[in-house]
Order: structure tokens, then sequence, then C-alpha cells
């Protein structure tokens, strides 16, 4: 089953942001059904044993004490940044916030392909401490790619004028689901606008997969997003601080 138009994300994405959320319509599901049809060549498979990464804001302290050549009591003398304990670098298993691919309360593991992109997924300041841990992938993982069309448009201006053949609909289609995935989001943004890609991720994840990955908007790396938090389990705990930020603009069209 292929997808019944080159817009059918965009179908929906405004049902679900407008119409139905929690009990979809025929459309909907079949559109979701269309994915797991259309995947095949997307999948892919992390090898037990191979190096993921995770960041968050902040550290800890470790106390520094010295010895009183008089006394010998050992006197506080500072306290230095260290990283957070390993079990502060993973989700709650009964708590978690929503985010891209998950509902407020169902906890997924958020890791990176890298330590750089997992820094900036965080979006830190500069003067920031940041706590990065490397994770270790503790079984082999069957995950599903939203990265492969990540950057491409959908719009062809000749779609208007002549029927796409199914592989360019296919294309367009894929190119909508994968740039939703990885389109930055703003802390003002409506946890809503969620709804879609949290909807395709559960609904993967009731298909068997493991996870899903998708383009960094951040960094040059991917994220991965691990639907069972004992995928993965923190080897070590370091601590970093940005010493330059970049940022790119273009001009807003004013209509």
């Amino acid at each position: 089953m292929s997808f019944k138009s080159w817009r059918s994300y965009l179908t929906f994405r405004n049902a679900v942001d407008t119409k139905h959320r929690f009990i979809l319509d025929d459309e909907s599901i079949k559109f979701l059904n269309s994915i797991v049809d259309t995947c095949g060549e997307r999948e892919r498979t992390i090898k037990m044993g191979a190096n993921v990464w995770r960041a968050q804001n902040g550290h800890s302290w470790r106390p520094y004490y010295q010895t009183d050549p008089d006394t010998d009591e050992y006197i506080h003398v500072d306290d230095f940044p260290c990283p957070f304990h390993p079990e502060r670098m993973k989700p709650l298993s009964d708590s978690a916030a929503e985010g891209r691919a998950n509902s407020k309360g169902i906890p997924h593991l958020y890791v990176a392909t890298d330590k750089e992109t997992a820094m900036a997924e965080v979006r830190p300041w500069l003067g920031a401490i940041l706590t990065v841990a490397y994770l270790k992938i503790t079984k082999d993982l069957n995950i599903l790619d939203f990265s492969v069309e990540h950057g491409n448009s959908t719009f062809d201006l000749k779609y208007l004028f002549e029927e796409p053949t199914n592989e360019e609909v296919i294309k367009a289609v894929w190119s909508d689901i994968d740039n939703a995935f990885s389109k930055p989001t703003k802390a003002s943004d409506l946890k809503s606008e969620y709804a879609p890609t949290q909807i395709i991720s559960e609904f993967i994840r009731s298909k068997g997969y493991d996870g899903i990955a998708y383009k960094s908007s951040l960094a040059e790396g991917h994220n991965i997003c691990l639907f069972d938090l004992d995928s993965a389990e923190v080897a070590r705990c370091l601590i970093f601080e940005p010493t330059r930020l970049k940022f790119d603009f273009k001009q807003v069209q004013e209509h």
C-alpha cells in the first residue's frame, strides 16, 4: 500500500491537529499503515556495544578539602564542577516531559550519534557547563531512519498539472515526514505541534521497532529516540563548556 497523495502527511497533520487525535479517522490510519509499507529501505540496525551520546544543561559540585596542618582537621576549601551522577542522565521511568516522539508521561531515551550533536540539542550558552554522557547500546536495535529526505522540498510545480508517479508520491511524503521530525522547536511552541510526530512514533513502536533516527537541525549528526530506556546504559559522564556559538541568519519574506 502506498500513500494516497503526495500531500498525505499534510492531510494527516491537519487531521490530528484540528480534528481527531486520540481516535484516528480511517484516512489517518491508512496513512500510518503506508509508512510501514514503504519504509523497508529505511530500516537500520544499531549493534550492541555501539556508542551514543546524551547531554544535559548543568552539573554537580565536588567539594574539595584540605588538612589543617595544626589540627589535622579536614577543612572545606572550595567546590569544583563535576558531572551529574549517571542515574541523572536517563529519564525517570515514571515521569517524562513531552517530546518530539513521546507524549507526556511516556519516557523515551533521546540520544545522539556524537557528543557535539548531543550538546547542540540542549542549546547551551557561553559560560554554561554541560554534563555529557556516553552510553553503550545493550542489544541489537532495529530502528527506522527518518532522515533520508531531510532538507528536500516536497513541492514540484508539475504536480499541479500532472499526477506524480507512485515513486514520486512516496518520496514527497517521506520528505515531509523527515522534515517534520527535524523541524527546530522553540520554547514558545505549542506542545500540540508534536502530535503528528508523536503519533507516528507510537505507531512505529507498535510495529516492533526499537526506535527512530532523525537529522539534527542544530548540528551535523543525528538524533536517535529509543523507545526502551534500557536500550542503552551510561558508561561515563564528562563535563564540557561551550567556547564558541555560531548563528546563521536568513531574511524573512514580508507579505
